[in-house]
């Protein structure tokens, strides 16, 4: 048995389909909602039963529910930067993904756990996922933070090594319609292309970076997803690592790609950076994947205009939701 949270979201579902495509259907879907009808991204996909997270939360508690299930993959929580509720996300990102951890341990079940880049901040400290440097960063957000706290509590409590826990870097792709403002680039440049013809993207308020010269470590779900997958394959590898490609891109590139998948030319604009983002901005994010490649990982990742043409030419073109 395997158990997903946030398995109607966007990283999950996607987790949820790739374990469909390897003929796996025994799995607990995990989310917030009390029900799966009409969920979009799920309505297509093959599991066993649904929970709702706080029953999920019980129910796991019990060693012999617990028992049942071979892995977790959590990937549930909110995950907008713009959060201001400390006390929700500790309580929601933080304690919950504590409480699941210390059930999983107790029964021996495999605890693959979502972190997040942001923690890395403003990259002062660069994008190195060994765990002598993880007290040192510097979240921007209070949303980066509560992923912080978790790796920082696994470290301390000495548990880190046991379980894996995984700082997705810019992940984009199907499925993540539902996000509004959370969703990636590709899905609003998409859409920004489709209503008029062009996409806006900040200016740069740093002489270094040139407008839409701002770096990202853009990494497509399906890689993401084949990655976190291999870690319940090698369940002897534990600890923190990125979940990226190893290459900074920027977004001159990325929205370009958006355009010739629509067979369209690149028609971009600059506009100025709101306030209330300037200092909280990351300017350049890169993955450092040694890690996970002298870990055992050795598959190549999808090139970045290839992955943009199969996410927009497979789904946001036709609107497709993930089916086996």
């Amino acid at each position: 048995m395997i158990a997903v949270t946030g398995a109607a979201g966007f990283i999950g579902s996607n987790i949820v389909w790739e374990l469909n495509r390897r003929g796996i259907d025994d799995i607990i879907a995990v989310d917030v909602h009390g029900t799966d009808e009409g969920n979009e991204n799920l309505m297509p996909l093959r599991y066993d039963r649904y929970l709702p997270k706080d029953e999920f939360r019980t129910w796991l508690a019990d060693p012999s529910n617990a028992s049942e299930v071979d892995v977790l993959y959590h990937l549930g929580a909110c995950s907008s930067t713009t959060e201001t509720n400390a006390d929700f996300l500790e309580s929601n990102n933080f304690g919950y993904t504590r409480d699941l951890c210390n059930s999983c341990l107790a029964a021996e079940v495999r605890f693959i756990n979502a972190s997040s880049a942001a923690t890395y901040g403003d990259g002062e400290f660069g994008y190195d996922d060994d765990h002598d440097g993880i007290h040192q960063l510097k979240p921007l957000n209070l949303y980066a933070k509560s992923k912080q706290d978790f790796d920082l509590w696994a470290l301390n409590e000495g548990c880190l090594d046991k379980i894996a826990c995984l700082k997705y870097f810019n992940v984009y792709g199907p499925n993540e319609w539902h996000k509004g403002d959370m969703r990636s680039m590709v899905c609003k440049g998409y859409e920004q292309i489709k209503s008029n013809g062009l996409v806006k993207l900040f200016e740069s308020d740093r002489p270094e970076y040139p407008h839409g010269g701002q770096q990202r470590d853009f990494v497509y779900v399906k890689d993401a997803v084949d990655m976190t997958l291999w870690f319940a394959d090698n369940p002897q590898v534990g600890g923190i690592f990125n979940v990226g490609t190893g290459e900074a891109n920027d977004w001159n590139r990325l929205i370009s790609a958006i355009f010739r998948a629509m067979d369209l030319e690149p028609n971009l604009e600059y506009i100025a950076m709101p306030g209330h983002l300037k200092g909280k901005y990351q300017y350049h994010t890169e993955a450092k994947m040694e890690k996970i490649r002298a870990a055992g990982y050795d598959r190549p990742v999808t090139v970045l205009e290839d992955a943009v043409a199969d996410y927009v030419q497979g789904h946001l073109m036709t609107g497709k939701y993930l089916t086996p």
